[in-house]
């Protein structure tokens, strides 16, 4: 696929999965969120950039961690998740965290602007990894350190399924990197094609929790990367994508709705 039209999908996908993002998926991502605010690179005063912030729920987080003698700047290619950030550190009064529209394959920093680079769950949708690391890497200052998450091995997120049903529909590719990084050593490779060193690889076991068919459709619909295939599907479409997803979630189907596997990676790396 070519990279604007990929990166033109993603930018309107997610504005259009911005309305139901944190309803869908903000709990869920607790787990992954604490894990990454362990690292000791949050620490109080650390200069942070968020790429792919989203909702800005995450960045604010971290704001807090690194108190206000630090900052957080978080971008996302969504004008919509933009908007709700700014409105999300508004309502919460938090005032060392400041976002902004910009595409990461084109970040507009100075060189040495930050001490800590996060990109939490943002990677696997961008075209170009290796342009994105080394943006990263230029704009990191002496010391510092990028962290960044990623879904793990397509075999261990029992959602995957999702993506060929969806691209059934479409006869194309909705996201076709978005399971690369989480392959065997893959994230360490792409370190290293960009001049990092990865001082820190981890997988992370989780299981997502629905209460019910619809909460389990919503999530893989409405507020992830599928969304704008989905806006442009009638309802038939929709209920045939619906019942063939929710066969696929079958093994993991429980009383209390659905307990379903997932594995994130985790990777600290320096220049």
């Amino acid at each position: 696929m070519d990279s604007r039209l990929q990166r033109r999908i993603q930018r309107y996908g997610w504005d259009l999965a911005a309305a139901d993002y944190e309803n869908s998926w903000y709990a869920q991502l607790h787990p992954l969120r604490d894990a990454l605010l362990a690292a000791p690179a949050f620490n109080i005063g650390a200069r942070v950039l968020d790429v792919a912030c989203g909702s800005g729920r995450f960045s604010v987080d971290v704001a807090s961690a690194v108190g206000s003698a630090g900052s957080v700047t978080g971008i996302d290619i969504s004008e919509k998740m933009v908007e709700n950030a700014h409105d999300y550190a508004r309502i919460h009064e938090v005032d060392n965290v400041r976002f902004t529209r910009m595409d990461a394959q084109k970040l507009d920093f100075e060189p040495n602007t930050f001490d800590v680079i996060l990109c939490s769950l943002g990677l696997m949708y961008m075209p170009d990894v290796t342009a994105v690391l080394q943006g990263m890497r230029r704009a990191l200052a002496p010391g510092g350190q990028i962290v960044f998450a990623v879904w793990g091995r397509r075999e261990a997120c029992g959602w995957a399924g999702i993506f060929e049903i969806i691209q059934a529909e479409v006869k194309s590719q909705v996201c076709p990197t978005f399971f690369q990084l989480g392959r065997m050593n893959a994230a360490a490779e792409a370190c290293s094609l960009a001049s990092l060193r990865p001082v820190s690889v981890s997988r992370l076991a989780t299981v997502l929790r629905y209460a019910d068919d619809a909460a389990a459709c919503d999530a893989a619909t409405l507020g992830g990367p599928v969304a704008l295939a989905w806006s442009r599907f009638d309802g038939t479409t929709r209920a045939r994508v619906k019942a063939q997803y929710l066969d696929t979630l079958k093994p993991w189907r429980s009383a209390n709705g659905y307990l379903v596997p997932a594995e994130f990676v985790i990777v600290s790396a320096i220049p």
